[in-house]
């Protein structure tokens, strides 16, 4: 088992730090699955339990100069890590100048991800400085547990209104109420509530559109479909929803919410080469 990579790229290691900072503030541990063309940044807290789950993927030939791994076995090309992000941050901070930066599966007092960050210098030898990450390597028989969550048929797709502004409503909103309903129909229209005892509270957003895909197949093929203006809602923790609006540092092209009514919100934020899909499960 061996992986070892490398960045040379600063438009691309900067880029890549964005990627692991939004991780580290999704996730306190998380899996790194490793294949030859793909990493893969995986949370699977149980949905059912109401855990968030998390799946970003990054194409590597966007990120590295040099990149090589060998799985557990020729069959099975992979090799599944865990370990926590916010280390890997850490580290990648060092690096905001640097002229190259290494990344290397090694086994020192054990497992580790070892980071070590070149840095430029006045003189003709160069700094590097190491980090090294402990990583727990997951063995076979428990990769099923980290296949890419299944999307239940959603009732409503939409585009999100701009991140910022949808950040800046849910942060007043977090102050008076501890969950949050999205609802949105197929009419590009979606509203943030809140209702307590003492307050309601909703912001609307209109004119946002529907991926192509919304009312395609999902809602044709069902008897009856969906009436454009009837809203899909789920409520759901504001925490988890406010965690992903401050953490995000992709600044995706395009993001997108699905919705099944009372069970779920699937989000999606898409930037050229990641995509970070988070699903929220509905509070009953």
């Amino acid at each position: 088992m061996r992986f070892r990579a490398k960045i040379v790229d600063l438009a691309c290691l900067n880029h890549f730090s964005r990627v692991i900072n939004t991780i580290a503030k999704l996730a306190k541990t998380c899996t790194l699955r490793l294949t030859v063309s793909k990493l893969y940044f995986i949370l699977s807290d149980k949905v059912a339990n109401g855990g968030v789950s998390m799946w970003c993927e990054l194409c590597q030939g966007n990120f590295f100069d040099e990149y090589q791994m060998e799985g557990v076995a020729a069959e099975h090309n992979e090799i599944y890590l865990e370990f926590v992000p916010e280390n890997l941050s850490r580290a990648l901070k060092t690096a905001q100048s640097a002229k190259a930066v290494k990344i290397k599966l090694t086994n020192k007092h054990g497992p580790c991800l070892r980071v070590a960050v070149e840095l430029p210098s006045l003189s003709s030898s160069s700094r590097i400085v190491t980090h090294d990450i402990p990583v727990g390597v997951i063995p076979k028989r428990l990769w099923n547990d980290f296949r890419e969550p299944n999307v239940p048929d959603f009732d409503v797709s939409i585009y999100l209104p701009v991140l910022k502004t949808m950040k800046s409503v849910v942060e007043r909103m977090k102050n008076l109420s501890n969950s949050i309903v999205i609802e949105a129909n197929l009419s590009g229209e979606m509203n943030l509530k809140i209702e307590t005892d003492l307050v309601s509270v909703t912001t609307h957003f209109k004119d946002l559109g529907n991926p192509p895909w919304a009312s395609e197949d999902r809602c044709q093929s069902s008897p009856g479909a969906r009436d454009v203006g009837s809203m899909a809602e789920a409520r759901i923790d504001i925490r988890k929803l406010q965690q992903l609006l401050a953490g995000q540092q992709v600044n995706p092209t395009k993001a997108l919410c699905n919705i099944v009514t009372k069970r779920i919100v699937h989000l999606i934020l898409l930037h050229e080469d990641v995509s970070l899909q988070y699903f929220i499960p509905a509070l009953a």
